[in-house]
C-alpha cells in the first residue's frame, strides 16, 4: 500500500443501512472520513441525506470493499480494492451489524463481492435489474465524476432507481 495502512470505515450495531463502496481515495485516506470527497457529495444527494445523518454510525454503517488506499494505476485512476480485504474482514464486521435491512452496493467491486453470479453482465445491467436484488441490496454505480455522463445516458436511473432508494432510506432512518 503506497500510503500505508489506514482502514477507513464507520459502523455501530444499531445501523439499519449499510453502504459498501470500493476503497478510499487519497483525500479520504488523508482525512480518515469515508466518502469525504465529491463522490460522497453525490452519494448523499442520491440518498437524500445530510452529512449529520450520513455520518451517524448508529444509523448508517459504511464499509468499503478495500479498507485502505490501493494506489494509482500507471495510466491514471486508482487501483482496484485489494482482493483479500473483503473476504478477510466483512464476515466478522457483518456479524456485528445485526439490524442491517438494506445494503447499498456502490460500484462494480461491491456488486461483484456481494451479488456474485447474480449480477448482470456489466454495471448498467446490474443497476437496471435492481428489483432482482431487493429488498436486501440496492446496486448503484460508483458516484464518481465519471457517473455524471452515465446518468445522462441512463435517465431511468433518476426516474426509477433514485426515488426507490430515497424511499427506502427515509423508511430506515
Amino acid at each position: 500500500m503506497p500510503l500505508g495502512p489506514r482502514p477507513v470505515l464507520r459502523a455501530a450495531a444499531g445501523a439499519r443501512l449499510l453502504i459498501i463502496g470500493q476503497a478510499p481515495g487519497t483525500k479520504v485516506h488523508a482525512s480518515g472520513i469515508p466518502w469525504d470527497d465529491p463522490s460522497g457529495d453525490r452519494l448523499r444527494d442520491w440518498l437524500d441525506t445530510d452529512k449529520e445523518t450520513f455520518y451517524n454510525r448508529n444509523k448508517i454503517a459504511i464499509i468499503p470493499t478495500g479498507f485502505c488506499y490501493p494506489g494509482r494505476l500507471p495510466k491514471g485512476g486508482d487501483r482496484p480494492p485489494r482482493p483479500e480485504c473483503a473476504p478477510a474482514w466483512h464476515p466478522a464486521l457483518l456479524d456485528l451489524l445485526p439490524d442491517i435491512e438494506l445494503t447499498v452496493l456502490a460500484g462494480a467491486y461491491a456488486q461483484k463481492q456481494y451479488l456474485g453470479p447474480a449480477r448482470g453482465g456489466n454495471l448498467t445491467e446490474t443497476v437496471r435489474a435492481w428489483r432482482d436484488h431487493a429488498p436486501a441490496f440496492m446496486p448503484l454505480p460508483h458516484p464518481s465524476w465519471r457517473t455524471v455522463g452515465w446518468q445522462k445516458r441512463n435517465p431511468w436511473f433518476d426516474h426509477d432507481v433514485l426515488p426507490e432508494l430515497r424511499r427506502r432510506v427515509r423508511e430506515l432512518l
